[in-house]
């Protein structure tokens, strides 16, 4: 077997949430357990840090990880989705998992797979912390796949837990208001294990708060510990509010939205230093968060030979587009293409009145059977005021964009992970 028959093998096996939607789905954690087992417990054999949350997850994760390299720590870090290559999901010191470790375990775990049947991201957890043992990783960074309580990482016991925000996504599994998805993003909270939440929200941070109650765990809200003053492009001015002092930092990637997951980051990375063998230092974190890089997050992707800029952004939900939307209207253009396609179980009718009206839309799908119909978008987009052309395939819309952009103008990517992945 080699490295594509092993993928292959995987996404056959045990579809992917990201490809199929909730047909890959299996709540509960029986067969994380059961393949821990059989691998005699590798999560046990470092440290961890547990990062869920709606948005940001991902950013933070990313931030955490850069610091902790930076320390000296050998640290593995473990994400969803990829964009590009499977093994984005699977890193050892800024290294990917080589594919001959991803054939070999497949190799070996292929017959308890077939007993098992588990789903693709249960085989993806339990191969990323075998390798993490294998590779003699003191610390991980651990980032949630969905939900929390019934999520297949959560058989981990961590030095800190951090929850980024809570907006409305995935509801058709986590609940269908707010205080309900923070009741499973909380289920990470652990017994003694302290938890960073990023913001405090009037309508989750009861939920929080009780939780770390229950289980005798110290919680901490971000945003009372820290404050963006404000951002120019990668540098952040940041206010800590116990005290007043201000400073800056240079962070390795852009976005407004990074204002909160910067101050997240820091305030998680204040509580982790507590419980490390080796304390962080100034130096190591302002080191760190300057090499903190995630792809596809508010990224410009044009070349010399393209007629104005072009950014793309993974921004897919309601509180993610929120973002993107307020972030488009503080640029400088004379016209916006905005190409966007989405998956079928986008929430539509909280998205599509976020858009910019004025834009010239360039409905596509990215190839992938879980994206929506490009027509389907349209036709939807065209109820909410949007208006534009078809294009059946992410390239075609890309490439309709920048023949018809001239200088001044501005192409903007977004609505989906696999969009922004497609054009990447």
């Amino acid at each position: 077997m080699n490295y594509t028959e092993a993928i292959e093998y995987l996404y056959a096996a045990a579809p992917m949430f990201q490809q199929v939607g909730s047909g890959a789905y299996k709540e509960g954690l029986e067969n994380t357990h059961a393949l821990n087992q059989l691998l005699d417990h590798p999560h046990r054999a470092f440290r961890s840090v547990h990062v869920g949350g709606t948005n940001g997850k991902g950013s933070v994760s990313q931030m955490l990880y850069a610091v902790l390299r930076e320390a000296g720590y050998r640290v593995g870090l473990y994400t969803s989705p990829h964009l590009r290559d499977f093994r984005e999901r699977i890193q050892v010191d800024g290294q990917m998992i080589p594919e001959r470790a991803v054939v070999e375990f497949v190799e070996r775990m292929r017959p308890e797979i077939e007993r098992l049947r588990p789903s693709f991201f249960e085989i993806t957890t339990v191969l990323a912390f075998d390798f993490f043992r294998t590779q003699g990783v003191e610390i991980a960074v651990v980032e949630v796949g969905m939900g929390g309580r019934l999520d297949c990482t959560n058989v981990i016991a961590p030095e800190a837990s951090v929850i980024t925000n809570i907006s409305p996504d995935h509801m058709q599994f986590l609940g269908d208001t707010l205080p309900k998805i923070a009741r499973e993003k909380a289920g990470i909270i652990k017994t003694g294990v302290p938890v960073v939440v990023g913001e405090f929200q009037p309508e989750t941070a009861p939920v929080f708060i009780d939780r770390a109650r229950e289980v005798g765990a110290p919680i901490a809200f971000a945003d009372q510990r820290y404050r963006c003053a404000g951002h120019a492009g990668r540098l952040f001015e940041v206010e800590n509010l116990l005290d007043g002092y201000r400073f800056e930092l240079q962070l390795g990637m852009e976005g407004d939205y990074q204002q909160r997951n910067l101050c997240t980051a820091l305030a998680a990375l204040d509580t982790l230093t507590e419980r490390l063998p080796r304390p962080l230092t100034t130096m190591e974190v302002r080191r760190g968060l300057a090499e903190a890089r995630v792809p596809g997050r508010w990224q410009r992707i044009d070349t010399a030979a393209d007629p104005c800029p072009i950014i793309c952004d993974t921004g897919h939900n309601e509180a993610g587009l929120t973002f993107v939307t307020g972030q488009l209207e503080r640029q400088s253009y004379e016209k916006l293409y905005f190409v966007l396609g989405v998956v079928a179980d986008k929430d539509l009718d909280h998205i599509l009145p976020l858009l910019p009206r004025e834009a010239h839309y360039i409905f596509t799908q990215a190839s992938l059977p879980r994206a929506l119909p490009a027509e389907e978008l349209a036709a939807r987009a065209r109820h909410a005021g949007l208006h534009g052309e078809v294009c059946r395939t992410v390239p075609e819309a890309l490439a309709s964009a920048r023949a018809q952009a001239a200088a001044g103008d501005l192409i903007f990517v977004g609505g989906s992970t696999f969009t922004v992945a497609e054009v990447l």
